[in-house]
């Protein structure tokens, strides 16, 4: 069975963290078409030629073979779009941040429950390889119980153009919404969350640095992006009851996809990054375990 869908939108999110994975799946998926305001020179790739692009909205939404929508647009915009997509029938994946409020997000999933439709973010980080090593030794007990998670997304960029936006421009939801969302999928709602969210290099722009803390009863993560890192910073720290784990270095598809290395081709997403598990057993023996992150 075939998914046609649809995408709003043909900048870097639907190039670079869309396409390469639904072309890559030809056999399931097929993108009947791209809307976009105005014509751009890449479409004209070959990898593109069976895709119709179009400027009329309408064209896209009226096709009765388009069952999914995927929303790439700027964050602004994406209530609307999904709005429209949801009326005309479809179903809707949405980029991050979902949209800049809770009430809008809201309506656009009691709109979807009324017509028994599906909308959704896309969390593609819950398949990064660093998480998802994270993950594996959070779940294999071997740190007994969990009391602290620590996570970072993290650069070393100190000059920063002046470049005012709206607060969906700014590192907490442009990462935030990613990281936070990490942390969600393993331990659910927190119970509460204390932020500290800031513009370090430019106080025109919207903020560069962010510390969300997440409680879980005794059990805390803390989320952290600056672009003020010079050092490497490990990407996850666990510290539990029996042991601690701390992995270095972050998922490589998108290193790769830069690189112009697609999903299924040789070298795509390697990670060479390794993972440190140290812990106690239950004859009290302490035992370390270091391997390499694999593949996200």
């Amino acid at each position: 069975m075939t998914l046609h869908c649809a995408f709003i939108g043909f900048g870097k999110s639907t190039t670079r963290y869309h396409l390469p994975y639904v072309l890559n799946r030809k056999d399931t998926w097929h993108v009947a078409h791209i809307f976009r305001r105005h014509a751009k020179p890449e479409e004209q790739a070959p990898q593109y030629s069976h895709i119709h692009f179009t400027s009329d909205l309408d064209e896209v939404l009226g096709d009765p073979q388009v069952k999914l929508v995927i929303v790439c647009t700027h964050a602004d915009s994406h209530f609307e779009y999904a709005k429209r997509a949801l009326e005309a029938g479809k179903n809707v994946l949405v980029e991050k941040p979902f949209t800049p409020t809770l009430a809008e997000a809201k309506v656009l999933f009691e709109l979807a429950r009324s017509k028994g439709l599906t909308v959704t973010p896309y969390q593609n980080r819950r398949f990064d390889s660093c998480f998802l090593t994270a993950k594996k030794a959070i779940e294999s007990g071997k740190l007994g119980e969990i009391v602290e998670v620590e996570s970072h997304f993290d650069y070393y960029r100190p000059v920063a153009e002046t470049k005012p936006g709206l607060p969906q421009d700014g590192a907490f939801y442009g990462l935030g919404v990613h990281t936070m969302d990490q942390i969600i999928s393993l331990f659910g709602r927190p119970d509460h969350v204390a932020y500290d969210i800031r513009s370090l290099r430019n106080k025109a722009n919207p903020d560069d640095t962010f510390e969300a803390q997440l409680f879980y009863g005794d059990r805390k993560a803390i989320v952290k992006t600056s672009h003020l890192v010079k050092i490497d910073y490990p990407k996850f720290i666990v510290h539990g009851t029996k042991g601690s784990f701390v992995k270095y270095g972050i998922d490589q598809q998108e290193t790769s996809l830069k690189a112009n290395i697609m999903p299924g081709e040789p070298g795509f997403a390697a990670d060479e990054s390794v993972g440190t598990l140290e812990y106690v057993n239950d004859e009290g023996v302490t035992g370390k375990r270091r391997g390499k992150a694999g593949n996200g």
